[in-house]
């Protein structure tokens, strides 16, 4: 790993390796005043109903903050995000470590001096609502020193690549020859996050019951059906398909005005990644970088991040020139 790079792993990462060696060490100072069985899990009302180790919660520690952040940090440093992008995302970071790390401590510290019933279950421990509010405002500090230590350090910039695209590009096909173009369209990144996602679900699934396991599993199945997304231009237009048979977009030729290739900044220009809406735009944000941008009938955009965007641009403008041709 590059020296640079190395810097921003660190960097990224540090706010998750603290808030693991914080509750670790809060684990170690009040082991000997812990009941045998932690209250781990709380209901709506703040009342426990699902009790853990000390040990159990030591490896629900290690399994969540080495997870996410490796995670995190794989995913800025090796996504393509540069300037404001790559600040946020640290900051991001920062805010979820620090939300984890309270909210972790929170349910540790509970638990100090409580009763035990005859099998060890901690006693009469309760988890108010506004612990979730001082989790919110130490995530809102935690990302704010994020944000100002990736302004300190280097920022990756863009770097000037022009792509040979759009800009009227056309393939030539004859009379009657037929074409399409595909390429997968996912990140290296996205797949694992929706393993992660279904291996969380699991963990509560036992932890803590259906309840809380299922709207994580419904998280990790979604992801993975899009986790790499199948682009296909041909004669229909633009069709967008997943792992999974469903679900399926398509963005039909006779609405395509013309098609480009350009950069892409997910983050700036749609607000995220995934199928995004926003004014005058929509488009299919799996990662940042080249990408297909259609104008459709009436001034809309529509994009899709993908390798090799500039052929199947000038693809889809040379079947519009046929459509238009009644051929």
């Amino acid at each position: 790993m590059k020296r640079k790079n190395l810097g921003r792993a660190t960097l990224v990462a540090l706010p998750f390796l603290l808030a693991l060696v914080m509750d670790l060490a809060l684990l170690a100072a009040f082991r000997d005043r812990l009941p045998d069985r932690l209250a781990s899990h709380f209901g709506a009302d703040g009342r426990a109903n699902g009790h853990m180790g000390p040990r159990g919660h030591a490896v629900a520690d290690v399994l969540l903050f080495v997870v996410t952040g490796v995670l995190w940090t794989l995913m800025v440093v090796r996504g393509k995000f540069y300037g404001r992008a790559y600040r946020r995302l640290v900051a991001g970071g920062y805010a979820f470590a620090g939300f984890l790390g309270w909210v972790m401590a929170a349910v540790l510290l509970a638990n100090v001096d409580a009763g035990e019933n005859a099998r060890g279950d901690a006693q009469g421990v309760s988890m108010p609502v506004w612990q979730l509010a001082v989790a919110l405002g130490v995530a809102a500090l935690a990302g704010g020193l994020g944000l100002v230590l990736a302004a300190l350090a280097p920022v990756p910039e863009e770097p000037a690549a022009p792509l040979s695209a759009g800009d009227g590009a056309r393939i030539t096909l004859a009379d009657g020859e037929v074409a399409g173009w595909a390429r997968s369209a996912g990140s290296w990144w996205l797949p694992l996050i929706a393993l992660s996602c279904m291996a969380g679900g699991v963990v509560l699934l036992f932890v803590a019951g259906w309840a809380a396991a299922i709207p994580l599993l419904l998280l990790g199945v979604l992801m993975a059906g899009f986790a790499r997304p199948y682009v296909v231009v041909d004669r229909r237009g633009i069709t967008i398909s997943g792992m999974l048979p469903w679900p399926r977009l398509r963005v039909p030729l006779d609405r395509i005005e013309t098609a480009t290739s350009r950069d892409i900044n997910p983050i700036a220009e749609y607000g995220g990644w995934g199928y995004r809406i926003r004014p005058g735009r929509s488009g299919v944000m799996i990662r940042p970088g080249e990408g297909i941008v259609a104008t459709l009938v009436g001034g809309r955009d529509f994009a899709v991040t993908v390798d090799d965007s500039a052929t199947g641009a000038a693809l889809l403008n040379t079947l519009i020139d046929r459509r238009r041709a009644g051929h």
